[in-house]
């Protein structure tokens, strides 16, 4: 298993610990490629689905993420070693990005604000 794909696979076995969500894009990165990866979904009955190739703007909520973690976090620090970097970013993604930076996408609420408005429709 690539590095890649190692860190794919735990990023998602930790979530799928958090919640089961209908449906799962991605790219059509290697990673998300992977037996393990695709099993994993399939496992949990998550819809799998996929930009297609050559479509970049398909996967543009998940490209602004990443430039927001960067911008907002990763940028701004110089991390002591690995899990020093996986606890910040941790920190980052569950209480800013998660608790306190409103999305418009979202109608201006949290993406906890908008979940748990989901869930009581």
């Amino acid at each position: 298993m690539s590095l890649d794909e190692e860190l794919v696979v735990r990023a998602l076995e930790k979530a799928l610990e958090h919640s089961k969500p209908k449906i799962h894009h991605s790219d059509h990165g290697i990673q998300y490629l992977s037996d393990r990866y695709v099993s994993l979904l399939r496992d949990a009955g998550v819809e799998i689905s996929m930009a297609g190739k050559g479509r970049a703007w398909e996967n543009s909520y998940a490209e602004r993420f990443i430039r927001t973690l960067k911008e907002e976090e990763v940028y701004l620090h110089e991390y002591e070693d690995i899990h020093d970097a996986r606890v910040h970013i941790e920190r980052f993604i569950e209480d800013v990005y998660m608790r306190r930076r409103v999305h418009s996408s979202l109608g201006y609420l949290t993406p906890a604000e908008f979940e748990e408005k989901v869930l009581h429709l």
